[in-house]
């Protein structure tokens, strides 16, 4: 726990940008664990994956105490919130838990390569922080998050009590369901799967071609029940650790002889 404060230091972040409902949402699960710090981007950032802001400055100002909790907004990623949190705006402090979301729409499968959400959590593994993302699968701006409070306020209290291993962190997903019909918690794995993806072409007012990314995921375990996909589908929150070891293993000993050929 924090040192200067008995309890847990909490920084929440998203990729939905300050004004969204999924971060107030997130807010309320975990105010009653620890003391709140938010720092967001100033608007969307959905599907920058672990991008960072190189290219200018970034930014970062307090826009608002609420309830005690002060909200930062920045112009950067989800990732770099969680770079100033850690370097700038609780610099000689440890943070105790890194939360991010409540994302609109699921980040199962293969979309947690994309997402910005899941990148700040993986960002705050890095330096071995344990973190949450934290996904509903509902894309809707007036999408009703209480069933995805509950578990996440239950979720929290677990990470909190028992810890997570270092540089792993949760992807969480909530189907849109009402609390009632919710199954309850599966620990998965990760979907094998990938997006179809199309660009409609459309013509601007001059005249020039622009393009919209479309698409769907296309499934390629849809009956394996170990899978994030499956339960999400099947009225259970998904719960997948995730770590940034991105070495295929398994393939490791079948290239060795590549060193002597």
């Amino acid at each position: 726990m924090s040192d200067s404060i008995n309890k847990p230091l909490i920084l929440i972040t998203n990729d939905d940008g300050f004004e969204a409902r999924g971060l107030e949402a997130l807010v309320e699960a975990a105010r009653d664990f620890g003391e709140i710090v938010v720092i967001t981007p100033d608007g969307p950032r959905s599907g920058m994956g672990h991008a960072i802001t190189m290219q200018v400055p970034l930014r970062v100002n307090l826009y608002k105490t609420e309830n005690g909790i002060p909200y930062y907004r920045s112009n950067g990623t989800p990732v770099d919130c969680v770079k100033l949190g850690q370097r700038v705006v609780l610099r000689d402090r440890k943070i105790d838990l890194v939360l991010s979301g409540i994302n609109h729409g699921s980040n199962s499968s293969v979309s947690v390569i994309y997402s910005g959400t899941m990148a700040a959590a993986i960002e705050a593994t890095f330096e071995g922080v344990p973190a949450i993302g934290f996904s509903l699968l509902d894309y809707s701006s007036k999408a009703d998050f209480s069933a995805a409070i509950v578990y996440a306020k239950q979720i929290i209290e677990k990470v909190l009590k028992n810890g997570l291993p270092k540089h792993i962190c949760l992807n969480v997903n909530i189907p849109k369901l009402p609390i009632s019909e919710i199954k309850g918690i599966k620990i998965t794995r990760q979907t094998l799967g990938y997006w179809y993806e199309d660009l409609e072409e459309n013509i601007d007012a001059v005249g020039g071609k622009y393009y919209w990314l479309s698409g769907y995921l296309v499934n390629l375990e849809k009956d394996v029940v170990d899978t994030c996909e499956w339960a999400l589908h099947n009225g259970y929150v998904s719960v997948m650790p995730v770590h940034f070891d991105m070495t295929s293993h398994k393939m490791i000993e079948k290239l060795k002889h590549w060193e002597h050929d």
